[in-house]
């Protein structure tokens, strides 16, 4: 395994914020060819999937960067001294006004492998109380809406649900329930 690792001369950062830092690495491959690698770092972050009578709560967003209204999970950066669990439950209520039940670990994704660090954990409840009837932050969704289970297969082909975490979480949840059915 070792004779495949990439060795790293250096690494300077070129830009950053709290919330992403680039960095050029000066990298060597195992045959001796050397190249720079750009590198994003971003906090972990955590985003939550609640279950409840088959649906999952997801948000219609606009993402700029891409221009597109896509379905995705609720979710969000770790804060300091907060737990990925206690993040996706946060970042749950804040962004749809629904308190999840449970804070059960799903799976965890790093979405960009060969040029980022940029942790998503995501965890399931299979049940969740609304808390309140608009969610408290203005900012997040054009609209919330529990969607059924099956529909998300045909979403996904259809490009309406194209977030990698979001993806893997829903794909997770359906597999976990194709097992349990299967038992």
């Amino acid at each position: 395994m070792a004779s495949t690792m990439w060795t790293i001369h250096s690494e300077r950062i070129v830009d950053g914020s709290r919330r992403a830092v680039w960095s050029i690495a000066d990298v060597e491959l195992p045959d001796g060819i050397r190249f720079e690698q750009y590198v994003y770092r971003a906090p972990a972050a955590a985003m939550m999937l609640m279950v409840r009578e088959d649906a999952v709560l997801m948000m219609r967003r606009h993402r700029f960067v891409i221009d597109r209204w896509v379905w995705e999970l609720p979710g969000g950066y770790q804060e300091h001294g907060e737990t990925l669990a206690e993040c996706a439950a946060r970042e749950a209520e804040e962004e749809t006004g629904w308190r999840p039940v449970e804070s059960l670990p799903l799976v965890e994704v790093q979405p960009w492998v060969a040029t980022a660090d940029a942790l998503n954990a995501l965890f399931v409840s299979y049940g969740a109380e609304q808390v309140a009837e608009r969610p408290p932050d203005i900012n997040e969704a054009a609209a919330l809406r529990w969607i059924l289970l099956d529909e998300v297969p045909g979403m996904i082909a259809a490009g309406e649900i194209i977030g990698a975490a979001t993806v893997v979480g829903v794909q997770a949840v359906l597999l976990d329930r194709l097992s349990r059915n299967r038992s």
